[in-house]
């Protein structure tokens, strides 16, 4: 596989990227609605159109979109490499670093899980499990060597390396490749699933083609399908290169670990079909091919007199199964990683709409009541109106009527007064004398008999009459129940007329 070529597992990164960007979205239409939800509640003028449960529903998908993403943030395709002891399993995945990252020796050599992954620095390191602190990349000998091993780790632990992406493209993709213990050297097989295994994509059964599968192997992946559906797995029978030393042999041997691991994959763990299962199953040299890559990264030729004959198949075979593995590692990752939260993802939505539906229900069911009422209001003002127009046109007419009483009421006692203008002369007693100035004096004082004795008849003659003829006016008048403001009205325009007749009287 040339470096140059792009890689599959680019459809994971931009699977990832695109997801979080939906997700991003998603948490910002969220959070505005929740402020809406919240501010439609709390409104006074829009009361039962949001309720509080509704608002602690949005803030509940809030939190869960909160978590999702930041889960999505520390996704990563993982694949985990298993096998018996010194079967090449750090050997196949320095192969595939194309440089010795991982320590690698005869015996039993890797004490503890490592795990390898991408950094954007230049410099590499690793850390320790419950450590943050940064160690040199030199140190794994010593903490993860079965020959060197730190005391305070064990099998069960975790040595996190981190290789500059610069120094090898395969981890430029948020790919993290897991080595692993022989599965031939604890009982603690449950506990590494448990803590290793469950959240991997694709497993690497490294086997040696100079024995068979054994049943070791078996076992480890018979527990591993019991806790993980149809597990993805390959399988490498390393070390193939062995094969030239036998020829006539090649052939005969290549179908028995074809059919013994076909039969594996496809009776005992069911994981595939017959026509899956023979392209998860490879014959490779691990170390032939690190030595080669080494080399060209080196300025050196790719192959050498170490290298065994028929060395160049063997190697497209390598890069078969890095073509096969890239690919299917990117569909199962996607698959894996997204697929659960795309389906979260998918039923907060549905919640958000069904809030937002009733909230819009409900907006719906308060804008017809409002119209319904607001055309009953107009109704109603409508008649008040009209009630107004017959009450005003009723009180012009009692207020003619009465102007037309009072003046025809004033009128005739003023003519009746008129009548006995001459006794009221003649009542009047006082000097009289026809000097001129006490003349003057005599007919001033005569006037204001006159006007006097007179006012007090037409005060006598009218004010009952005109008073009683108020009266009932006011009582049919309120008797209708007419509106207050032109009853109000109507008593100022009576006081106009009283007052109108008191200028009369004047």
């Amino acid at each position: 596989m040339d470096q140059e070529d792009i890689s599959p597992l680019k459809h994971f990164v931009v699977a990832k990227r695109t997801i979080s960007t939906i997700f991003d979205q998603l948490q910002e239409f969220v959070r505005e609605g929740s402020g809406f939800v919240e501010e439609t509640w709390h409104s006074e003028d829009l009361e039962q159109v949001a309720v509080e449960d509704q608002y602690v529903q949005m803030q509940a998908c809030a939190r869960k979109l909160a978590i999702i993403r930041e889960v999505l943030a520390r996704r990563h395709m993982k694949v985990a490499f298993f096998g018996r002891t010194s079967n090449g399993k750090s050997t196949v995945i320095n192969a595939m670093l194309r440089e010795r990252v991982l320590p690698s020796s005869i015996g039993h050599t890797t004490n503890c899980f490592l795990s390898v992954e991408g950094t954007d620095g230049d410099m590499a390191y690793l850390t320790t499990e419950g450590f943050d602190e940064r160690r040199s990349i030199e140190t794994v000998n010593q903490l993860a060597h079965a020959l060197h091993m730190d005391p305070s780790l064990d099998s069960g632990c975790l040595v996190r390396m981190f290789w500059p992406k610069t120094k090898c493209a395969l981890l430029r993709d948020d790919l993290v490749l897991m080595d692993s213990p022989g599965i031939d050297v604890t009982s603690e097989l449950d506990s590494w699933i448990d803590k290793f295994c469950l959240d991997a994509d694709v497993f690497v059964l490294v086997a040696n083609a100079e024995s068979t599968l054994m049943n070791t192997e078996k076992h480890f992946f018979h527990r591993v399908s019991e806790r993980i559906s149809k597990p993805n797995i390959f399988i490498l029978n390393n070390r193939w290169d062995v094969s030239v030393s036998e020829p006539e042999f090649l052939e005969d041997v290549r179908k028995q670990h074809m059919d013994r691991c076909v039969s594996f994959l496809m009776d005992e763990l069911r994981v595939v079909d017959a026509r899956q299962a023979p392209k998860r199953i490879f014959f490779v040299s691990a170390k032939e091919v690190l030595s080669s890559r080494v080399h060209r990264a080196q300025g050196m030729p790719e192959t050498g007199g170490a290298l065994a004959e028929g060395f160049q198949e063997r190697l497209r075979e390598f890069q078969s199964f890095e073509r096969t593995f890239e690919e299917f590692i990117s569909q199962s990752a996607v698959k894996t990683k997204f697929e659960q939260h795309t389906i979260r993802g998918w039923q907060i939505t549905e919640s958000v709409k069904a809030i937002m539906d009733a909230i819009n229900i409900a907006s719906a069911e308060k804008k017809v009541l409002s119209l319904e009422e607001r055309e009953s209001l107009m109704d109603r003002l409508e008649f008040v109106r009209n009630q107004l127009n017959v009450l005003t046109e009723d009180v012009k007419e009692k207020i003619k009527a009465t102007a037309d009483e009072v003046a025809a009421k004033v009128t005739a006692a003023m003519l009746e007064e008129i009548k006995g203008l001459s006794a009221l002369v003649d009542e009047f007693c006082s000097d009289f004398s026809p000097a001129p100035n006490a003349l003057a004096l005599y007919k001033s004082k005569l006037q204001a008999y006159v006007e006097e004795r007179m006012g007090k008849n037409l005060v006598s003659r009218c004010s009952s009459s005109i008073s009683g003829y108020m009266q009932s006016s006011q009582r049919d008048i309120m008797g209708t129940h007419y509106h207050k403001i032109e009853f109000r009205h109507l008593i100022d325009h009576c006081i106009m007329f009283h007052q109108w007749t008191r200028s009369l009287w004047s």
